[in-house]
């Protein structure tokens, strides 16, 4: 079982990664900690390649996150499910204002990337909305071209990520 699962930034990927990675007993791997230092910055394009390349060569893995448009389609054509979270943007942005407001609380359990800090809320949803923009129709387009045996599920709406189920 490989498992990508894209989306914008609060579309609820992380959660549904975990849920899948414990379900199916499949090693889970968060793209944001391929791709972002700590403190919030890129990794260089070869290191993040390097790593994506290493995880989609296995088996067995859930790729929690889109990650950098280069390798993108190959992690895809080496998937077995792809799920796009391509919830309407208002909903991000609700999800993404109640994570910033728990994380500044000190109650966000499951930080993204594991990072300690959260970023401004100002560039994060600057982030979402160039996201979906510039972003979500490429993956919508790479989505649709995934090959027959691939099993594609699309989440519409937040609500339907507590039932999605993999058989």
């Amino acid at each position: 079982m490989r498992i990508a699962i894209l989306g914008n930034a609060g579309s609820g990927k992380s959660t549904l990664a975990r849920r899948l990675a414990e379900a199916h007993g499949v090693p889970l791997h968060e793209v944001d900690r391929l791709q972002w230092t700590p403190d919030w910055t890129l990794v260089d394009p070869a290191t993040y390649r390097a790593a994506h390349d290493a995880v989609i060569a296995g088996d067995r893995w859930i790729m929690d996150g889109p990650g950098r448009l280069a390798g993108l389609a190959e992690r895809l054509g080496r998937s077995t499910h792809v799920i796009l979270c391509d919830i309407p943007l208002w909903q991000n942005y609700w999800l993404m204002a109640e994570r910033q407001a728990a994380w500044g609380r000190g109650e966000l359990a499951q930080r993204p990337g594991g990072h300690d800090t959260p970023p401004s809320t100002r560039d994060l949803f600057e982030f979402v909305w160039t996201i979906d923009r510039d972003y979500m129709p490429k993956w919508r387009a790479l989505v649709d071209a995934c090959g027959q045996g691939t099993t594609v599920l699309r989440v519409t709406d937040v609500e339907d990520l507590a039932d999605l189920r993999l058989d």
